[in-house]
Formats: C-alpha cells, sequence, structure tokens
C-alpha cells in the first residue's frame, strides 16, 4: 500500500512541478504593459499597501523567490527581478503577498511562524529517530512514538502553509487587476501561473501526510 501511495505521489510531484515550469516558461513569452519589470511590479506593489521597510534584492538561481521574514526581504531570481514579463509579475506581486501578509499579522503566517524552530530542530534529527525506532521498536516503542511526533510537526507544517500560499496569491491577482497590470489578456495568464505554483505546496502537503500514515501503520503493525 505505501508503495503505490508512494509511486502516485512521486508521478502527481513530477506532473505538477512540469506543470509548472511549463506555465512559467509559456507566461515569461507574455510582456508586461509598459515593459514593467518584477522588480518595479515588487515596489509598487509594497507601496500600495503601505508596507515600509521591505528590501527588494536579486538572487541567484530559478524559482528561488522567497520572502524571509527575518530580514524583511523580498528576494527575487535574477529571471524575475529583470523580467518583464507575467511570470515575472506573478511571482514578485506573490512574493510581496506574504510581505504584506506579516505586515497585518496574518493569523496563518504568525502559527507558520511560530512552528519555525521546531520544524528545524524536528528536520535535524526526525530520519535518524525514525531509524532507530523502527530498528528498536519491539524494545523502546516510544523513540519509533517520538519520531512520529517529530514528523507530524513537519505534516502540520505543510498543512499550515497552504492557506498561507493561496492567500499570497489572492492578494497577488487583487492588486495585479487593481494596478492595471493584468490587462488585454494578461490578467489569466498570471492567475494561471499562480494557480500552477499552488499546486505543488498541495502535493508537497499530501506527500507528508501519506508519510505520516505509513510510519503510523508501521508502528501499529509492529508494536
Amino acid at each position: 500500500m505505501y508503495w503505490i501511495i508512494f509511486i502516485g505521489i512521486a508521478i502527481a510531484s513530477y506532473l505538477v512541478q512540469a506543470n509548472l515550469q511549463s506555465k512559467f516558461d509559456k507566461f515569461a513569452k507574455i510582456a508586461t504593459p509598459g515593459g514593467v519589470r518584477g522588480c518595479d511590479v515588487a515596489r509598487k506593489m509594497l507601496e500600495d499597501y503601505g508596507v515600509r521597510g521591505v528590501r527588494i534584492t536579486c538572487i541567484e538561481g530559478q524559482l528561488t523567490d522567497h520572502y524571509n521574514p527575518e530580514n524583511n526581504t523580498v528576494n527575487l531570481s535574477r529571471d524575475v527581478y529583470n523580467g518583464s514579463n507575467i511570470t515575472a509579475a506573478a511571482v514578485a506581486a506573490h512574493e510581496c503577498g506574504h510581505a504584506v501578509q506579516h505586515a497585518q499579522a496574518y493569523a496563518p503566517v504568525k502559527m507558520r511562524s511560530a512552528l519555525v524552530p521546531a520544524v528545524q530542530f524536528s528536520s535535524r534529527i526526525v530520519s535518524w529517530v525514525l531509524l532507530v525506532g523502527i530498528l528498536l521498536i519491539q524494545v523502546f516503542p516510544g523513540v519509533m512514538l517520538a519520531g512520529i511526533v517529530l514528523f507530524a510537526l513537519t505534516t502540520l507544517f505543510s498543512i499550515v502553509t497552504l492557506p498561507v500560499e493561496i492567500d499570497a496569491s489572492r492578494r497577488a491577482l487583487a492588486w495585479l487587476d487593481h494596478s492595471g497590470l493584468a490587462v488585454k489578456g494578461t490578467a489569466e495568464p498570471a492567475r494561471d501561473a499562480l494557480k500552477a505554483a499552488a499546486y505543488t505546496y498541495v502535493v508537497a502537503a499530501v506527500s507528508s501526510i501519506g508519510t505520516l500514515i505509513y510510519y503510523l501503520m508501521i508502528f501499529n503493525s509492529r508494536r
């Protein structure tokens, strides 16, 4: 049963990633009105929302764009920062959506931030705890149970991440519509691009839930 779930999730993950890359490549060919770049979109969106003190930086890599609440920066990959296309605009606006969430103390963001220290600790040791727990489950079942609790934290983090990402995209699309950038047939591509990106978080959450169920099955069958 686990292998069926694992293979199914692996295939779904591959398809979602391939779809995301395809959408991003396709919409990167659609220019923004006036040739507005991703960095310009980010600055204007933050300004319109009244969010101050957020730096916009250019970083290396592809699909490495993210908002860092620790140093209050919106970090855009080079293609997004300098890109004057719908993909760049949508991604830049999405990351600024996270900055707006942080500034407005959006509840799921506060919950996810509270989980970060525990998840960081868990991610460093959970694999070893689960391995030892499986090997010693007949003698010390508590070790396996501790590993399951640690893994459950990462699963909870994945679940909490979903509304955070969806809301960031909602804010991005609303601003793009209001700003006038999503016009002349560009609104639907922007929505499509962000929807494709959201699916990656859905697959990650489902994968984490499936793996957690697998460990619970091992614990119940071998205890």
